[in-house]
Order: C-alpha cells, then structure tokens, then sequence
C-alpha cells in the first residue's frame, strides 16, 4: 500500500508526541512506501518466473535472492492464498506461478499483501471528502492513485524478468529527475 497524507509508518526511534509527525528529517513519515513484505513477493515471483514452470522451494528462493527463509515462507503462503502461486508437497515439491507471468501485475502482488494501491487516511481516495478551500483535494489523491495504477498495473512479472518495461513506464524511468532523491 502506498500511503498518501499521513499514514506512513514511521521510524522506531521517532519520540514525537504529535500523531503522524515526526521529529527529524530522517524520521519522517514515508510519502511512498514499499514494504519489504511486497518487495520481497515480487523478488520471489520474478525467480519463480524464471524456472520455467518448474517448482521452487521456498528456502532455495529465500537463497537465491538474499531473504529471511521464514519471512519469505510467510509471505509465499499469503500469495498462495491469493491465488497467485501453487504449491506441491513432496520431494519434487515447492512453489510454482499459478498463470503465466505476464498474466501477473506487480499490483496485484501488493494488494494481498498491503491492501489498497493508496489510501488516505484508511479510506480509498474516493471516500475521503473536504470543504471549502480544500474541496479539490479529493482529486489530487484520485489522480495519484491512477497515476500509481497506471505503473503498478501495466508493469507484470515477465516484464521485470526480461528488462522490457511498457514503454510509458520505461519512459519514466529515462528522466533524470526520477532518480533524484527530493
């Protein structure tokens, strides 16, 4: 889930005393945030995608990209249950795509994890309603929300896996300024 307008998780170390505010610059409330649950997913279906169809287990996934074995199993049962992946038991057992990766978008990877693409303030953007001078506000969180979906639904599993982005995210990324921290 992408957090918009305060509901960011924050730092362990932030002591503010005020809700959804932090301290220093360093414990500020994340404007976008992937959680390592999500990033982990998607870390785990592009090796997946990778082999072929054939099963993978978890704890060689959880090797071949550097992650906490039992988090990751976690997780694997959660997109399991999400009807992403497959699983079989046994010797030749382990985790398999449950459709083609191409089929698979890194959105629908984060909702079963993370819930909506964006919320505000724990309602979909829809729902959040403002007056007077802050009327138009509900549009700006719809337009970061189709702007959110118009990456994280058109970029799949096999798009990652082969390098070939769609092109309007490829072009996003070809601006400097996306990779400027601000």
């Amino acid at each position: 889930m992408v957090p918009i307008a305060g509901r960011g998780e924050r730092s362990k170390s932030n002591h503010s005393s005020v809700p959804g505010q932090a301290r220093a610059s360093s414990d500020r409330i994340h404007a976008v945030y992937i959680s390592a649950k999500v990033d982990y997913a998607v870390r785990a279906l592009c090796t997946l995608a990778d082999a072929d169809g054939k099963p993978v287990t978890a704890e060689s996934l959880a090797q071949s990209q550097g992650l906490p074995a039992k988090f990751l199993e976690s997780i694997l049962n959660d997109m399991r249950r999400a009807g992403l992946l497959l699983s079989q038991r046994g010797a030749e057992g382990g985790y398999r795509l449950s459709r083609p990766a191409s089929a698979i978008t890194v959105a629908e990877v984060i909702r079963p994890l993370d819930g909506p693409l964006a919320e505000v303030r724990g309602l979909r953007p829809e729902a959040a309603t403002y007056e007077g001078a802050a009327e138009h506000l509900q549009d700006v969180w719809v337009a970061v929300r189709a702007s959110l979906r118009s990456v994280l639904e058109q970029v799949s599993i096999a798009d990652i896996v082969s390098g070939q982005l769609p092109r309007s995210v490829e072009k996003l990324t070809t601006d400097p300024d996306s990779w400027r921290s601000r």
